[in-house]
């Protein structure tokens, strides 16, 4: 399977939610939220505004019952007559879907005219009434219907008497509930009409928008594999262009870093040929008897020491480049570890019979314990390795603010100045015995912890007397307490 086939299955695998879509809904649902809520409201206040100009009705059909009361007798002896006329009724009946329902009564409750299966009202009318009248509106069920109830208080007078008359007229809510529907359906298709126009535009909206992110992207899908070249986007809107200047970034940082590997690469395999080259041409010379077995062991022995350290160092790079990607470091004691550094190194120090001084305090630092084991030991050899017999060689760990801080002056002769500006390059600084990897190796860890490492010469009266290697390292929280690890290098 070819690796464009494989990102193809892992974007058919895994399809997050597109910006787009994310734009969409998040317009349109609270745009449909808000038209959902405003539409109950509108149809609540077209129910009120139908029940009320019905209740209007209702009452002009009580009142017209009331212009046909009639009285005789006053107070208890008063006898009501009514008289009912069709147009009280006529304006429920011309639908054809409502019935109108009515009953007079006086204030006792005794039927006058109507229907007497009509519950007589026995309630109070409001201390405020919404119209100019005594009247109220309750709702009630008659004859298994619902009905809509308005109550009149009508006082009657004539010549021959007075009294207080009840005039209740109930109406069935078929119109009603039927102009309510009809309000609903055209108010949702106006609503409805309205998401449409809303959804159109928002769609050619952010099909313009994203514009930008589809050309990007259309770019990068594009390029030929390896092509790390900074992306231009000259178009872009100003709000693409921090993730067009951080992936820029980013394939720069990539494109240092292969470099970086290839160039390791090729000065790795050149670096190993040799010694190869070299052992091949000892064991040959040993098996045709160029020289005594005792000299070519010898020898053969020396080339694979030298091997064997190169391959080592180049392990121990590729290992400081994993632990970058990893989080597991603890607190250890750098002092600690100098000072075992330095008992390890010991007989190189007598055999060179160094005037070596140590002074150290208690500095934990998060790392992990083989990489300051790796770090002080190059930096330590290296310094040894360079010193002339007899000469001085001095280390120092201090706590310097919030960093510790690693001194490791020799005698040696310094650095020559064509060397200064590669000196952390793989091979750069390369010298006998050595693997020209050493430095690399303590840069990478120093970069790894977020320290810094600088060699510089120390002169005196224009003259170099010797190398100081420095190295910061930052401090471990104080409620860090420091340990120690197994050695893994």
């Amino acid at each position: 399977m070819s690796a464009a086939h494989a990102r193809a299955g892992v974007r058919r695998a895994a399809r997050p939610s597109s910006l787009r879509r994310r734009l969409l809904l998040g317009i349109l649902l609270p745009v449909v939220l808000l038209i959902g809520f405003n539409t109950v409201n509108l149809y609540r206040q077209a129910l009120a505004a139908v029940n009320t100009a019905y209740d209007r009705t209702l009452l002009a059909a009580a009142k017209s019952i009331s212009e046909e009361l009639d009285v005789q007798g006053f107070d208890e002896q008063a006898v009501l007559r009514a008289t009912v006329p069709y147009s009280a009724q006529e304006a429920f009946e011309a639908d054809n879907e409502s019935r109108l329902f009515y009953r007079v009564s006086d204030i006792q409750g005794r039927l006058i005219s109507g229907f007497e299966e009509l519950p007589f009202w026995r309630g109070r009318i409001p201390d405020r009434p919404p119209y100019a009248a005594l009247v109220t509106f309750y709702d009630e069920h008659f004859r298994g219907r619902d009905v809509r109830v308005a109550v009149l208080l009508q006082p009657v007078a004539s010549a021959g008497g007075r009294a207080m008359a009840v005039i209740q007229v109930a109406e069935t809510l078929e119109l009603r509930h039927t102009l309510a529907r009809q309000i609903l359906v055209e108010t949702l298709q106006g609503q409805a009409g309205l998401v449409l126009v809303i959804a159109l535009v928002v769609v050619l909206v952010v099909q313009r928008a994203t514009r930008p992110v589809r050309a990007l992207s259309a770019t990068l899908q594009a390029r030929p594999e390896g092509e790390l070249t900074p992306i231009a986007a000259p178009d872009a809107p100003r709000e693409l262009l921090p993730l067009v200047d951080a992936t820029n970034a980013v394939m720069a940082r990539l494109r240092l870093l292969l470099e970086h590997q290839r160039r390791f690469m090729r000065d790795a395999a050149h670096q190993l040929r040799t010694p190869l080259a070299v052992l091949k041409v000892q064991t040959q010379s040993a098996l045709r008897g160029d020289m005594p077995p005792q000299q070519a062991l010898q020898e053969i022995h020396a080339t694979v020491d030298r091997a064997t350290a190169l391959a080592n160092q180049m392990l121990s790079l590729a290992k400081v480049e994993q632990a970058r990607q990893e989080d597991t470091a603890r607190a250890c004691d750098l002092s600690a570890i100098v000072r075992e550094m330095a008992l390890d190194l010991s007989p190189l120090l007598a055999e060179k019979d160094l005037d070596f001084s140590l002074s150290t305090v208690p500095t934990p630092v998060r790392a992990h314990d083989w990489m300051l084991r790796e770090l002080v030991r190059n930096l330590l050899h290296n310094a040894i390795r360079h010193s002339p017999p007899g000469a001085a060689l001095a280390v120092a760990v201090v706590a310097d603010g919030r960093a510790a801080a690693l001194t490791i002056a020799d005698s040696g002769p310094g650095l020559p100045p064509e060397l200064q500006g590669r000196l952390f390059q793989p091979f750069a600084g390369m010298t006998p015995g050595g693997s020209g990897l050493g430095l690399a190796i303590c840069q990478e860890i120093v970069s790894v912890l977020g320290g810094s490492i600088a060699l510089e010469n120390r002169t005196q009266h224009s003259r170099v007397t010797g190398l100081d290697a420095r190295v910061r390292l930052p401090l471990a929280g104080m409620g860090e307490a420091p340990t120690a690890e197994p050695d893994l290098g």
